[in-house]
């Protein structure tokens, strides 16, 4: 198998996962992903809308979703009237730490079955390949 179809078939077993487990714990694809970029700290909804690729306005929709169900919520930036940080609510740091632990688990034990150098030499070409994306992608978006 060639590297480019070994990482789409890899891409569709990653993103089938983590459906499946977002769906157990009652939460999709996207809200999963914005409860785990959450679990950092507040972020900004341009910030957001940039993190996603959305327009703001489609991030608002998820937003107003997050917050009927008491996941997340916004507030003023103080000293900016006009932007909004996102931040989890008690409930949505648990739900965000339950599914992050679980997602983790499941992803782990895809490359269990390697010997533990093969993980170490395929975890630093993870590494190295999402790193080299972000300086390029971070390279055309100034």
């Amino acid at each position: 198998m060639d590297a480019a179809t070994g990482l789409v078939h890899l891409t569709a077993l990653v993103q089938s996962l983590y459906a499946r487990v977002a769906e157990r714990h009652g939460l999709t694809p996207v809200q999963a992903k914005l409860l785990c970029v959450l679990l950092d700290g507040p972020r900004g909804m341009a910030d957001l809308a940039h993190c996603f690729d959305v327009e703001k306005a489609a991030l608002t929709g998820l937003m107003n979703r997050a917050e009927k169900r008491g996941l997340a919520q916004r507030s003023p930036v103080p000293g900016d009237r006009r932007a909004l940080q996102v931040t989890l609510t008690d409930e949505g740091r648990q739900a965000a730490t339950a599914f992050h632990a679980e997602v983790s688990a499941e992803l782990d034990h895809l490359i269990t079955p390697l010997a533990e150098n093969d993980r170490e030499h395929f975890r630093s070409t993870m590494a190295g390949i999402t790193a080299r994306c972000r300086t390029v992608t971070a390279t055309h978006r100034r």
